[in-house]
This record gives C-alpha cells, structure tokens and sequence, in this order.
C-alpha cells in the first residue's frame, strides 16, 4: 500500500496484505490513496522433527540399550552398566545365574516370612531366621544335616551345569535315574515335567516368555528383598515381622529413618 500526500511524501509499510488495485481520490483533503498488490508471499518452509518411538522399555527411559541386549532375553531392559555380558558365553552363563539365584530368593523370603510368622503368633516355638542354623535338632545332628545338603545342592548343581554345557544331556534315558520323563529337560533352566512344573503351565517353554518375564520380576524382586531382610536384621537383630509390628505400632516414628539413626548413636 503506497499514501501520497501532496507530490513529495512517499510512505510505503511494510504490510503484505493482498489487495486487488484501486484508487481512490479525495481532492478536498489533496491525499491520494493507492492500494496496489502485494508480492506473493514467499512460500513458508516447515521443519519436521521425527521422534522414533523405543521398541521395548528399559531401566532408564531413553537410554539406547547395549547391542548384545536386543531384548529377546526374559526381562531384559539393557541393565548392564559394567558390561558384564558382552560376551556371549559369559550372557549365558549370567542369564543362569540371575536365574537360580532368583528362585533360591523367592524360596528364601517365603521361608523366612512363614516361619517368622509362626514364631511372632505363638503357633509354633521356633527360632528367628538368622538362628535357626545353630539349633540342635533331635532327628539329627547339624553335621550330618550339612553332610546331607552338601550331598543333595552338589548333585543337583552338577546336573544343572552338566545342562548348561550341554544342552538336553540330562534329559536322556538313564542320565537321571529313570526320572528323566518326569524332569522333560525343556531348556536350560527350565527342566519342567511334572516334577517341577505339575501345573504345566509352560509346556511349549518356547513361546513362554510372559512367564519367565513374570519369574524373573519376582525373583529380582525377592533378591532385594533378601537383601533388606539381611541388613534389616544386623540393625535391629529381630526378624521381619517384629520390625512391621513395630511400625504399624507407632508408623509415624517407627521408620527405616529413626531405626538407622538410632543404631548409629
């Protein structure tokens, strides 16, 4: 848009509005106004930011998982800082060792919570967990029951390495006392059959990866259980359920806060 006023004031804005071409004269004020078509616009270019979704979750969201962790792993959310797995042997031997620890926390806690709970309710006289090793039982002595475990965890261990090395050997005629039917030898880990999976819930061990991803949640989960159940008892020197008694007793002085300050006066 271009004002003349008289013949020697020439203002032109900067505005690109689009008019058709008009004129418009007013002799009493002497001001002619001309609207004449701006230039087309320049067309605007648009910048377009792609954000590519995570295929699967990980333990820290955003984080680009190592490589050798693709994620078809049970429970694999690229948790490896120390690159411990790089190795694709070592993968497998940790897989199995998470694995076995897992299930030997689960049965851990459930024991400790069982008996613990027996004790605090007066059903049965029994010791605290952590004492439990020490007592003298009348069916047997404590160095015949270690002679018997020793016996029992060494053989089953053997037997779940004799797997790992080589997998579906212990699931041959005659490699297991005739129970070989009973065990099926799924996978490694996974030895299955009625014995150790009587509800069969994961027969087709291949495309049961909902339940191990559920197992090894669990077991994790009791791990750090485990772990809050030792510490718990080197400061306060009482089991589980006492310490949740006396919480729910008093929760708002009764915490984890005032029991590890306590201790350390």
């Amino acid at each position: 848009m271009a004002v003349a006023v008289g013949r020697g004031f020439l203002v032109q804005p900067s505005s690109s509005s689009s008019f058709l071409s008009k004129i418009i004269n007013k002799p009493s004020f002497g001001i002619t106004c001309t609207f004449s078509p701006a230039q087309p616009a320049t067309p605007r270019r648009h910048s377009a930011t792609v954000v590519r979704a995570q295929q699967r979750p990980t333990w820290l969201p955003g984080l680009d998982p190592p490589p050798y962790l693709d994620g078809s792993l049970a429970g694999d959310f690229g948790f490896d800082p120390l690159g411990l797995g790089e190795d694709p042997e070592s993968l497998r031997w940790y897989v199995q060792a998470e694995l076995v620890h897992a299930r030997f926390a689960m049965a851990g806690v459930a024991g400790i919570l069982f008996t613990d709970l027996l004790r605090v309710t007066g059903i049965s006289n029994l010791p605290v967990w952590y004492e439990a090793g020490a007592v003298e039982y009348k069916f047997a002595s404590t160095r015949t029951l270690f002679i018997v475990q020793l016996l029992l965890m060494g053989f089953a261990e053997t037997k779940r390495y004799m797997d790992f090395v080589s997998p579906g050997s212990q699931a041959k005629e005659g490699s297991f006392f005739g129970l070989e039917a009973s065990l099926e030898g799924l996978e490694p880990g996974y030895p299955g059959g009625p014995l150790l999976n009587p509800l069969g819930l994961a027969k087709d061990i291949k495309n049961a990866h909902d339940w191990k991803l559920k197992e090894i949640k669990n077991g994790r989960l009791a791990m750090v259980a485990m772990l809050g159940i030792f510490v718990q008892a080197s400061v306060t020197h009482v089991g589980p359920i006492d310490n949740l008694v006396e919480h729910l007793s008093n929760p708002w002085h009764k915490t984890i806060i005032q029991t590890l300050a306590n201790s350390g006066s």
